[in-house]
This record gives structure tokens, C-alpha cells and sequence, in this order.
């Protein structure tokens, strides 16, 4: 096997110490152009591929960050994914994907272990831990940047979909429509998302003069399963309920099984939108209509406001703030309850 190609080498081929040769790496240090040059072409010459354990020595970072996410599975994440490792590739950092399975024991426990490793920075997507312990994490690390979760620190830098404004867009369709007895399958109780457009909701129910009893809006776990149990029992015990807005697409995906199942053929039965306009969301059938999200977007620009928080660690960055848009497609296309 090819022995690797170590700093030594480099130094003997170009005749200069390996401290010149770590000074012209990293472009740091009082030395000449020529010597620069001269210690380049050894590098080129020899292959000579520096270790992320020593630059990371050198320059106190180890060109890793980390991407915490609540449930790998969820579609909505992997788009995400891809826009953070398309933008850390470019700036040469790894990418430590964690999931967190909705838990947040397993969060916190997951953003210790990355501290402890450690990595440059984190970022923290679909988080479910407390206020007080998001605050408290956020007390002795940085940088970090967080989604959908208002967290005033300096250390942490917020990227804030328009939740809110997602549900209104919803409600308003749906109304439109016809429907008046509008039910919602919302999300984990731990999730800042889920309220948010619950808070979104409501409100815009009550702007079009619509009651929303409590037990109208049922939280559930995002998932095909969840979406599925939670409209069963919703339309079951209120079977008035003609129209249902849910968290997520996948849990609009179980609420059209549901529907199905109740003998409610979607939409003429009941009328469903999603969340997050996941690839998926058009290729069943009838497709889906959902509120959308650009979520590649998203990961580009938590990873570009990381590197920017970590070539500037006193700055103070304003959140990023990210609309939404209403996707119409078969579930709610009839024009009349009844159709």
C-alpha cells in the first residue's frame, strides 16, 4: 500500500521547515512569494493532502458542522439536506447528519455529543426540546442556527418560515370553497412549528367569522399514521367536519386514507391540505393540494448564514425570513360541498 504523503515529505522536497510549509498551507505567517510558490508546487507535486486533525490544530476548526433533524424519513429533511451539503461542500466542511426521532431527550443528548466532538457549528432543524434547555445549550455553544424557533441569543441565528401567514393561505382556500366546519390535524405538542400554525389558524378562522372548538384541532405525530389516527377520530366524533388542514403532507396523506376508509371519498367527502409540498404530494392520487416550502432553499441559507456567523463570531445576524405559497391540486379542486 502507498505510503501517505506526510508534512516531512513536503518540507524536504521544497527545503524549508514544516512550520513554512503549514504557514503557506494555511496562508498565514511572514514568508516570501517564492517560498510560498516554491512550498505549493512540492504540495502539487507530491499529492500531498493535509489532515483535517492538523489544519483543524492549526486554524481551531475542524471543517465539520452538524445538522440536526427530527425525523430523517420525513421528505421534507432530506431536500433540506441537500441544500446544506451542496453550500458546505463548496466552502470544503463535512456535514454530521443526526436524527433525533422526534425525541427530545435524544436532541439534547445529539447537540451535547456535537459540542463534545467538536463541530464548527450546528444546525438545528424541527427542534422539540424546551425553552429552557434550547436556552441553556445555546448559553455555552456557538454559533448556532435554528429553524422556526424564536430563541433571542446572540449565539443563535433564526431562520423563520411564515407559518402563519401558511395556515391563512389554507383556511382562506378552503372557505373559499364553501367550507365552514374547518377541522385541524396539527403537530407534536413539542414542536414551535405546530403552534405557530395553530396560532395561524386560528386566527384566520376567526377573521372569516368561523368557530374552531377545541377539539376541532387534534395534535398528532407527523407521520402517514399519525395523520391517519388522528382524522380518523377527528371525523368520526365530529362527522360535520368537512375540510382538514394538517401539519405536514404526510399527515395529509393519512387523512386522505382515513377520509377513504370513513366512506368520504377526497374531496367531494373531504377536502385536504398539507404542508411542506413535498415531491410526493403530486404524484398520489387525487394529488395533493399543500402550502409550500422551499425547502432546499431553507438548508442553502442556514449553511450561508453559519459560515458568515462563523467568519464574524461577534456579529449579530437578523433572522432570515421565508415565505410560503399555495400549491392547488385535486384534494380540494371541487368548487361545492357535495360534488
Amino acid at each position: 500500500m502507498k505510503r501517505r504523503v506526510t508534512i516531512e515529505d513536503v518540507a524536504r522536497a521544497a527545503g524549508v521547515s514544516r512550520q513554512t510549509v503549514s504557514r503557506a498551507i494555511n496562508n498565514k505567517g511572514e514568508i516570501s512569494p517564492a517560498t510560498r510558490e516554491r512550498v505549493l508546487e512540492a504540495v502539487r507535486a507530491l499529492d500531498y493532502r493535509p489532515s483535517r486533525v492538523a489544519r483543524g490544530l492549526a486554524t481551531r476548526r475542524t471543517r465539520t458542522i452538524g445538522l440536526v433533524v427530527p425525523d430523517i424519513t420525513n421528505p421534507f429533511f432530506p431536500e433540506i439536506a441537500r441544500g446544506v451539503q451542496d453550500v458546505a461542500r463548496g466552502a470544503d466542511y463535512s456535514v454530521f447528519l443526526c436524527n433525533t426521532d422526534e425525541s427530545p431527550d435524544e436532541e439534547l443528548q445529539v447537540l451535547r455529543s456535537l459540542a463534545a466532538q467538536p463541530v464548527d457549528g450546528i444546525l438545528l432543524f424541527g427542534s422539540r426540546i424546551n425553552d429552557d434547555d434550547a436556552a441553556a445549550f445555546a448559553d455555552g455553544y456557538r454559533p448556532l442556527v435554528v429553524l422556526n424557533r424564536v430563541l433571542e441569543h446572540p449565539g443563535v441565528s433564526l431562520i423563520l418560515v411564515d407559518n402563519q401567514r401558511g395556515a391563512k393561505l389554507a383556511v382562506d382556500h378552503l372557505a373559499n370553497k364553501g367550507h365552514t366546519a374547518i377541522g385541524m390535524l396539527a403537530g407534536p405538542v413539542t414542536s414551535p412549528s405546530s403552534a405557530q400554525r395553530v396560532e395561524g389558524f386560528r386566527q384566520a378562522m376567526a377573521a372569516r367569522g368561523l368557530s374552531t372548538p377545541e377539539d376541532w384541532i387534534l395534535p398528532g405525530h407527523p407521520t402517514i399514521e399519525g395523520g391517519h389516527a388522528a382524522a380518523r377520530h377527528l371525523l368520526t366524533g365530529h362527522p360535520q367536519v368537512s375540510a382538514l388542514f394538517t401539519y405536514n403532507d404526510l399527515s395529509a396523506l393519512g387523512a386522505a386514507q382515513a377520509s377513504l376508509e370513513l366512506g368520504r371519498r377526497v374531496p367531494a367527502g373531504c377536502a385536504i391540505i398539507g404542508f411542506d409540498d413535498v415531491r410526493l404530494a403530486a404524484m398520489v392520487s387525487p394529488s395533493l393540494t399543500s402550502v409550500r416550502v422551499n425547502k432546499y432553499y431553507l438548508g442553502q441559507q442556514a449553511m450561508i448564514r453559519l459560515l458568515a456567523m462563523l467568519d464574524e463570531p461577534d456579529a449579530i445576524f437578523p433572522p432570515i425570513r421565508v415565505d410560503v405559497e399555495l400549491v392547488v391540486r385535486e384534494s380540494t379542486q371541487k368548487s361545492e360541498i357535495g360534488d
